[in-house]
């Protein structure tokens, strides 16, 4: 295993970096075609705010509706989370968290509730080095993958629902031509996080992410089981990246069998 790693230099993403998401539930051995997710990057000076907004589609709603919002400041120089908010409506669950992290003092600043004008202010005493769940996804982004053996895991430290969780990212090797649906055959870098078993995933399937194996390492797909059938995430849209997408090697061409 690497070792921790509080700091961390941006090397792949940039302001104005846009990547949306088509979100597919799979129910009886039938891929529904449930939502999308977009996360922008926006400069701040000397800090980044990044959002992460999804929705269902309205089609999808009568099933489980989800309107979901994410937004994280993070400072520049080391990619740690400075403020976090998080507003969730899923099916009849609603819940608001923002969470103010002071990592010289040790401390998270939580106010929680159903609601805004719920929330209550709760203080949490915590170790250093600690993301919340948007700010590690980039963090991850920038993890030097070309020193790393296949199996090699990477240690990660994130604050969610009240609790510090130390959890892993497993390196898996890469993968080239793999196919991502409607956009193309790329060059892949495969990874498999560890999750946090519960509610929402299952105690045993790994979760599956495929990234571009290139300078900006956007992720392409991710696969995860979860309580009751799977999701996937695939990427539809990106602009406004850092780097050219050398990870990309063909087109996609769509068949018949291919269409939703």
């Amino acid at each position: 295993m690497l070792g921790e790693q509080c700091d961390m230099t941006n090397n792949v993403f940039a302001d104005g970096e846009e990547l949306t998401y088509k979100l597919y539930y799979n129910w009886n051995f039938v891929w529904l075609s449930a939502g999308e997710i977009t996360f922008r990057v926006k400069d701040m000076g000397n800090k980044y705010y990044i959002s992460a907004i999804g929705q269902t589609y309205k089609s999808y709603d009568w099933f489980f509706k989800v309107r979901d919002k994410y937004e994280v400041w993070i400072d520049k120089e080391t990619l740690l989370p400075e403020l976090s908010v998080r507003e969730v409506q899923e099916g009849g669950y609603s819940m608001y968290d923002k969470m103010t992290f002071d990592h010289k003092r040790g401390k998270i600043a939580s106010l929680r509730g159903k609601s805004k004008d719920q929330a209550l202010l709760t203080e949490y005493e915590v170790e250093s080095c600690l993301h919340d769940i948007l700010s590690i996804l980039y963090y991850i982004r920038n993890v030097e993958f070309d020193s790393m053996k296949q199996g090699d895991n990477v240690p990660i430290k994130i604050f969610i629902d009240k609790k510090k969780w130390p959890l892993r990212v497993k390196y898996l090797g890469k993968e080239s031509h793999k196919r991502i649906k409607g956009v193309g055959k790329f060059k892949t870098l495969k990874f498999s996080p560890e999750v946090i078993k519960g509610y929402v995933f299952k105690t045993d399937d790994p979760m599956i992410i495929w990234a571009s194996d290139d300078k900006n390492r956007i992720p392409l797909m991710i696969e995860s089981p979860v309580r009751v059938g799977s999701v996937k995430a695939v990427i539809k849209n990106y602009k406004g990246l850092k780097h050219a997408l050398a990870a990309k090697v063909a087109n996609d061409v769509e068949t018949d069998n291919d269409k939703d």
